[in-house]
């Protein structure tokens, strides 16, 4: 019976680290879809260069955001593996079916949803660690509202700076610099959505009893779930990166310098106060900002509209099938 225990959150570990290469296969548009789409990099040097900013983040960002996933949105006493491996199953149908479709959904807030959704299927509302939740809830408008506002007061005092520049010569220094902005990007995005995954197994492990009394983060979780979601943001994602880098609105490298700029600084603020957000929320919401400055019109609306509505959907979404997973696992397991 041990041994199929084992075996069990063995399987549950490995099923996480699945879900984090999907969350870097999805979420690989938010690091490189500007860079791509100015013309800056290549698509394979874009995502060579985010898979490595990705696995820097380890080396410079603590474990703030994996500590709140693992014990600020549930009560850590009514965690099992059966609901990990709920939450992770509801999550992980989400963030592949949005990537299939190019979808930029957030993979932070599905594996949130299908978290909160098993514990409340196991234990109720009770479980449930409202003063966490709420904080995630409400930077779903925060993150995107940061970034659009970031976008655009930077891409302003840029235009204002270089205002007498000539525009071929801007293209040409911007082009460069955004190798250093997208690369930032790419440090604060792997800090901040690895984390997530590392929360997750850590609390797994500690509930099972395989971390002792005292709750910590593992090195080697740390270390895994780094290289996984560089290695899935390696595997590329091309269906998201043209949705955000091409379709939204139209970039040029100042542009695309500018939102990956902002992007990154409401980035390292939340993976340094411990807050998971949507890094797919903080890059849609400064490319948009960026695209306003020359006029409303200038973003494409009605995709902007398609993403606001998944972004709305996906805690529910996840949080109601990772409840019934967890419902049949919990029976047939």
């Amino acid at each position: 019976m041990l041994d199929l225990f084992f075996m069990l959150v063995v399987f549950t570990v490995i099923l996480a680290l699945i879900f984090d290469f999907g969350n870097g296969l999805n979420d690989a548009a938010n690091a490189i879809a500007t860079v791509v789409a100015t013309g800056a990099l290549p698509l394979w040097a874009a995502v060579l260069m985010a898979a490595i900013g990705n696995f820097a983040g380890v080396f410079i960002f603590g474990v703030a955001v994996a500590t709140t996933i693992a014990k600020g949105l549930v009560d850590p006493s009514i965690v099992t593996v059966y609901v990990i491996l709920g939450g992770l199953v509801g999550s992980i149908l989400w963030v592949y079916v949005a990537s299939y479709k190019g979808i930029p959904v957030s993979a932070s807030h599905s594996l949130i949803g299908g978290f909160v959704g098993a514990a409340f299927a196991k234990a109720g509302l009770e479980s449930l660690q409202m003063a966490g939740i709420s904080k995630v809830l409400i930077f779903i408008v925060v993150a995107p509202v940061l970034g659009m506002i970031g976008g655009f007061l930077f891409f302003t005092l840029i235009m204002w700076v270089f205002r007498r520049a000539d525009p071929r010569k801007m293209n040409r220094w911007f082009r460069r610099l955004q190798l250093i902005s997208a690369s930032s990007y790419a440090i604060t995005h792997g800090a901040n959505d690895a984390q997530k995954t590392m929360g997750l197994i850590a609390i797994l492990l500690f509930s099972t009893g395989f971390l002792g009394d005292e709750f910590f983060i593992p090195l080697w979780v740390i270390i895994a779930s780094y290289t996984v979601i560089s290695l899935g943001t390696l595997a590329g994602g091309w269906r998201v990166i043209k949705t955000m880098g091409v379709r939204l609105t139209k970039l040029r490298p100042v542009h695309g310098f500018c939102a990956e700029t902002a992007g990154s600084i409401v980035l390292a603020f939340t993976s340094i106060t411990g807050i998971p957000v949507s890094t797919t929320h903080v890059i849609a919401g400064s490319i948009t900002g960026v695209g306003v400055t020359r006029r409303l019109s200038a973003v494409r609306w009605p995709i902007a509209r398609k993403m606001v509505w998944a972004w709305i959907l996906t805690i529910p979404a996840a949080a109601t099938v990772s409840g019934v997973s967890y419902f049949f696992i919990s029976l047939f397991i």
